[in-house]
């Protein structure tokens, strides 16, 4: 791997931000499963991706499309690969949205086929792109698959029924739509059958499944390919064993275990890695990326905004509560009616990573169901006693059996969280906040230096909402900014928007 592919490997970023020329050095599908995902995403039929943040949505969509012309010629199929982060878009309704949608497939046809495109040039409305994208099939003799990553944003307060009306009237015998949704937080109107117009794949990697221990030890080893060999573990511990178990730590995200990496590389950056080092970078993790992380997501969330503290309110005693048991139980389960009643908070958990849903409907001891979310090891140790990792916990953590989860019913003290009064509606508060949020920092590993600040604040751009609605002619036309830095501003906006 090059310096700059392992250069790459540490900054986290979303995988429509990286380089193609990196891509498959950093991205690996090797298991059955994920072979399975690539093969329903290029094949016929609409499909829709569901899964949290950082999961690695992106990263298939992109490699699905790269199995398609133009990335391969001779395939039978045209893959076009189109991100939705846009801030208009985020902000649209009806005819508006309709418009800036369409002119975004048209820009990404056009250019992903240059010269093949030839003709396409429909006006941006969805009867004009349906028409000429048949048209541009039949011309091609090839079927176009259409693949619209971030269709979905947490803070989105009005409905997706205009883009599902779209993706369901585009699909047809020669055009498959293909779209990244968030779990759980999708509104998709009234005249979309979720499991009758589309086949929904999950992207849950858990630990209870086959081949989880493997799929990450892949991602470790061609991501740091020389902090993490066989010599560096103590005895008693192996690299497959590290990297299942940091994999599990951040319940099956990858993002969340490229960042587990960096801290355990930064930590045992002079020496050899062992137990310890391990429960210090779980440690890291709770403190400098999951609590954050929740601040972080606050003024992404539009009217739900105060929903983030109550979804600290849950947090805090549930991982207190698991911590504080004699065997650490790593899962909880909630009766329905409560789950179902803090069901925005609980969304808020398990987007940023806290919790993951792994079953809908689970008996209880107390009568009824409930659902049953697994617990990140990072903020349960600590809250672990002394939270200091021994071998005895790395093992009991490890083992494929669980202890018997931690339950909350009707009467318990999740059942008396209160939620607040909701406003009909909210901007997006990011969009009001300073320019200096989008600074390079652990947050935004590509961020903006210091110079780059003072040039934009110079042109009268002072708010991310600014450089939102400022066009890449503007941008361009800057001193000591071109298209390579507009690029990169892009990224950046779009992790600080898209979370």
């Amino acid at each position: 791997m090059s310096q700059e592919s392992e250069t790459q490997a540490e900054l986290i970023l979303a995988a429509e931000d990286c380089a193609p020329d990196l891509f498959d050095d950093l991205h690996k599908f090797s298991t059955r499963n994920d072979q399975r995902v690539l093969l329903t995403l290029v094949a016929h039929g609409p499909v829709l991706l569901r899964g949290g943040r950082g999961t690695g949505k992106s990263a298939f969509m992109i490699a699905a499309s790269r199995q398609l012309d133009p990335f391969k010629p001779d395939a039978t199929a045209v893959g076009i690969y189109m991100s939705l982060r846009n801030a208009p878009l985020l902000k649209s309704t009806g005819e508006a949205y309709e418009r800036i949608l369409c002119d975004i497939i048209i820009r990404h046809v056009q250019g992903s086929l240059g010269e093949r495109a030839d003709g396409f040039d429909p006006s941006p409305d969805v009867s004009s792109v349906q028409y000429a994208l048949a048209k541009l099939a039949s011309s091609l003799g090839k079927r176009i698959v259409l693949f619209f990553d971030d269709a979905a944003h947490l803070g989105r307060e009005a409905s997706l029924e205009e883009f599902f009306d779209i993706y369901r009237t585009l699909s047809s015998s020669t055009v498959s739509c293909k779209a990244a949704i968030y779990p759980g937080v999708t509104r998709f109107g009234t005249r979309f059958d979720v499991y009758n117009d589309a086949t929904v794949i999950d992207l849950l990697r858990s630990e209870e499944l086959p081949g989880f221990g493997e799929t990450f030890l892949e991602v470790m080893t061609v991501r740091y390919p020389d902090a993490f060999g066989e010599g560096v573990f103590r005895p008693g511990l192996t690299k497959q064993a590290v990297a299942s178990f940091l994999a599990q730590s951040v319940l099956g995200n990858m993002r969340g275990f490229v960042f587990a990496c960096n801290a355990l590389k930064a930590i045992c950056a002079d020496g050899t890695i062992g137990i310890t080092e391990l429960g210090q970078s779980l440690l890291h993790l709770a403190s400098n990326y999951y609590w954050p992380l929740l601040e972080e997501i606050k003024p992404k969330l539009g009217k739900y905004e105060p929903m983030v503290d109550v979804a600290r309110q849950i947090a805090e005693p549930v991982f207190e509560d698991c911590g504080q048991k004699p065997k650490n139980p790593r899962d909880i389960i909630i009766h329905r009616e409560v789950d179902e009643r803090l069901a925005k908070p609980l969304q808020i958990l398990e987007y940023a990573g806290f919790i993951s849903k792994r079953e809908a409907s689970r008996a209880m001891k107390s009568g009824g169901r409930g659902a049953r979310y697994a617990l990140n090891l990072c903020t349960l140790h600590e809250h672990t006693p002394g939270a200091r990792l021994t071998k005895e916990l790395f093992d009991r953590w490890t083992l494929p059996t669980r202890e018997e989860a931690v339950q909350y019913n009707k009467a318990s003290k999740l059942a008396a969280v209160t939620l607040p009064t909701l406003p009909e509606s909210a901007d997006l508060a990011i969009f009001n906040e300073p320019i200096e949020k989008l600074k390079k920092s652990p947050a935004y590993p590509y961020g903006l230096t210091e110079q780059k600040i003072q040039i934009l604040t110079n042109a009268g751009i002072h708010t991310v909402g600014d450089l939102a609605e400022a066009d890449d002619k503007t941008l361009d036309e800057l001193p000591k900014i071109g298209s390579a830095m507009v690029s990169r501003i892009r990224n950046i906006l779009g992790q600080a928007i898209w979370m």
